[in-house]
């Protein structure tokens, strides 16, 4: 069972709005995530190999963001809040507590925009709330010619091979079944993409797969897509480049040397590898017609 905890705060007001997610406040309802991802940046040993294990609900958080958006509303400061930034919104104890449902309709009480991203088909169980929200938002001034709406949704791959997907995310929704739930809202008429971050070097940023990938989200319709290479940190049991490290070398044995060699004194790609990838990227965004920024 999640630990049920109490927090002083749920709405983060972030410095400067990111330029990929258009953040200006993030909310995190859970802490830690039960997907599990082998790569993800918040692992160490705070959460322990298992990010299951250490699961934690904000049972006040409702009544938090309630008042929170209440007084942001009043001095006008209307930004786009990401469902989320540290943890998925749609977690299997979703099901359960029902946090990230009641977070949209105070959202929706307060007419803030809204940007999900997730890995998580149970998006489509909300689909009736961000279409309203979609709808009513307000939007910052600068944001209302160019992006012109109140509902931005996300999803994230890093392959879409499920056999691969089982090794490195765990505990997420299969890509194939996050791929189906993304078609869902795109016929809905939602403004939606992919968020490829991060790409498995010699995995899933293969030219065969980038071209699968790219020609798969172009068909769905998908809006955006924006790519991102890999960053592993620490050494301890815990952390996100010993668990890769170890997943790579008991499973894809023959790309061992290459992981331990670009990894092993540093927590990312060397620069002539992330140069090609991104100009590789910005190649295949041309080729299929995608963007690569959400705006």
């Amino acid at each position: 069972m999640p630990k049920e905890i109490i927090v002083k705060s749920i709405l983060n007001k972030t410095k400067k709005r990111d330029a990929w997610f258009l953040d200006d406040y993030t909310v995190n309802l859970y802490s830690s995530c039960s997907f599990n991802c082998l790569y993800c940046y918040i692992r160490g040993s705070k959460y322990g190999t298992n990010l299951a294990a250490s699961l934690s609900v904000k049972t006040n958080a409702i009544e938090l963001l309630d008042k929170q958006l209440g007084n942001r509303s009043k001095k006008g400061q209307y930004g786009i809040i990401v469902l989320s930034s540290a943890t998925d919104p749609y977690l299997q104890i979703e099901k359960d507590y029902e946090l990230t449902r009641q977070a949209l309709q105070v959202i929706l009480k307060h007419r803030f925009p809204v940007h999900v991203i997730t890995k998580s088909a149970l998006i489509k169980r909300d689909l009736d709330l961000l279409k309203e929200i979609d709808k009513v938002a307000i939007l910052p001034k600068d944001l209302k010619t160019s992006l012109g709406r109140g509902c931005i949704i996300t999803f994230s791959f890093s392959t879409l091979d499920d056999d691969v997907a089982s090794i490195f995310e765990p505990g997420a929704t299969r890509p194939s079944d996050r791929l189906d739930a993304m078609k869902v809202a795109i016929d809905q008429g939602f403004l939606t993409g992919v968020s490829m971050m991060p790409m498995l070097p010699f995995i899933s940023d293969t030219t065969e797969h980038l071209n699968l990938l790219f020609s798969t989200f172009k068909e769905c319709g998908a809006s955006y897509v924006m790519p991102a290479t890999i960053t592993l940190f620490g050494n301890g049991k815990a952390d996100s480049k010993t668990l890769v490290l170890n997943a790579i070398q008991k499973h894809f044995p023959h790309l061992e040397q290459r992981y331990t060699k670009y990894f092993s004194n540093s927590h990312e790609l060397p620069a002539y590898y992330r140069d090609a990838f991104y100009k590789k990227m910005k190649e295949l965004s041309e080729v299929y017609g995608i963007s690569d920024r959400i705006i």
